[in-house]
């Protein structure tokens, strides 16, 4: 018996919907990252995208469990002496809530280029609306 390797070519992709209401952030990112790997599918190889598309709506009521909205920092340097910002998780869901979904799904994912090709199928959107409806997704929800 041999085994199977997925060839990029005859990857069948689906776009799945995941709606954030109410999951907490890491264990929804770590399910999201294993969609976008491929490892719910039978034929996942790990050199090979073989990922899913996701789209998560409802980005702005994601749960954060504990103290975490009122401790919880995000730094940025930029490169100058003294440059270091900080920013609160509250300020972040407030102003761009896609941008927490994201770094925390990102930061699961591989870091190489196919880390970043799988990161290129998550689509975050703070509201209830997104622009794929011709994709028609399909509603999974998560064993959270």
């Amino acid at each position: 018996m041999k085994t199977y390797y997925a060839k990029p070519g005859e990857v069948e992709r689906e776009w799945l919907l995941v709606d954030a209401t109410d999951i907490a952030l890491g264990r929804l990112a770590s399910e999201v990252a294993s969609i976008l790997k491929g490892k719910r599918k039978p034929k996942y190889t790990p050199n090979v995208d073989t990922g899913d598309f996701v789209i998560v709506i409802n980005a702005s009521k994601v749960k954060l469990t504990g103290n975490k909205l009122a401790t919880k920092m995000k730094y940025r340097h930029s490169g100058f002496p003294g440059g270091l910002k900080e920013t609160s998780i509250s300020e972040m869901l407030a102003k761009r809530p896609e941008r927490v979904i994201e770094g925390a799904v990102k930061g699961m994912l591989p870091k190489n280029t196919l880390g970043r090709a799988m990161g290129k199928k998550l689509k975050v959107y703070g509201g209830a609306e997104h622009p794929h409806q011709a994709q028609n997704p399909r509603q999974i929800t998560l064993e959270v």
